[in-house]
């Protein structure tokens, strides 16, 4: 059975991520640093209903003790399938953004995908079969006013996804981004009313966690083998 890992995975895009690969047939572990509850409340969720997984709690802004839990979870054996969804907004206009502001973000969701991803790296290479799939984001591609910081943070996701595929493409392992646009969760709830959804999104709706989940699931699958260094847009078609 592959172990799946990801990362912000008590969230509404990271649940379902969980969700997918554990129906799918992975060991999936459930990583939480906030919301720990929510982690232990999605394992029990998917052990009920015939699935293998696991939490675990680390910062994955915390470079040596993110690596003394992984290195920790490895001793059970190699993570064949990372896939890197922690991420935090801290929206501000740059003009008025403050530099923690700036700093949090950049490493929650680029200094994380180091923290997370280098540790796993040498054992999933010795089994010559592997899938790194990072979640980033519309406005790397667009950008957005007042997420300067977001939008580098992933953008630089985009091109560590690229190199890495370069590095890793004769080893059976593909690196792979996936950019959802305006996705239906309790974040959404807050900042999009429908009318703006309809205005800004071509196909009229949010898209939903479980589109999300198994566009991951599939780059994570056999069938993707020959995907890499892409990044791949799911966002109702927005310019």
């Amino acid at each position: 059975m592959k172990r799946a890992l990801v990362t912000g995975g008590s969230g509404d895009i990271g649940g379902a991520i969980c969700r997918r690969l554990a129906g799918d047939g992975m060991h999936v572990i459930v990583q939480a640093n906030c919301h720990p509850d929510r982690a232990e409340a999605l394992v029990g969720e998917i052990v009920q209903a015939g699935g293998s997984a696991q939490k675990v709690v680390f910062d994955v802004t915390d470079t040596a003790g993110a690596r003394q839990v992984l290195e920790s979870m490895l001793e059970a054996g190699p993570v064949q399938v990372v896939v890197n969804n922690a991420g935090i907004y801290a929206d501000a206009p740059l003009a008025g953004m403050s530099f923690e502001q700036w700093q949090r973000v950049i490493d929650v969701c680029l200094n994380g995908f180091f923290n997370v991803t280098q540790p796993l790296l040498l054992p999933m290479l010795r089994t010559r079969w592997g899938r790194v799939i990072n979640i980033s984001s519309v406005a790397a591609i667009l950008g957005n006013r007042g997420q300067t910081n977001y939008a580098a943070a992933k953008a630089g996701l985009h091109g560590a996804t690229r190199s890495l595929a370069l590095e890793l493409a004769s080893r059976g392992i593909t690196v792979n981004a996936v950019a959802p646009g305006i996705i239906a969760g309790h974040i959404t709830q807050q900042v999009f009313d429908p009318a703006l959804i309809k205005r800004l999104v071509p196909m009229q709706r949010a898209g939903r966690p479980a589109e999300v989940a198994a566009l991951v699931a599939f780059l994570a699958s056999e069938e993707a083998g020959y995907i890499s260094g892409q990044i791949i847009n799911i966002n109702g078609f927005m310019a």
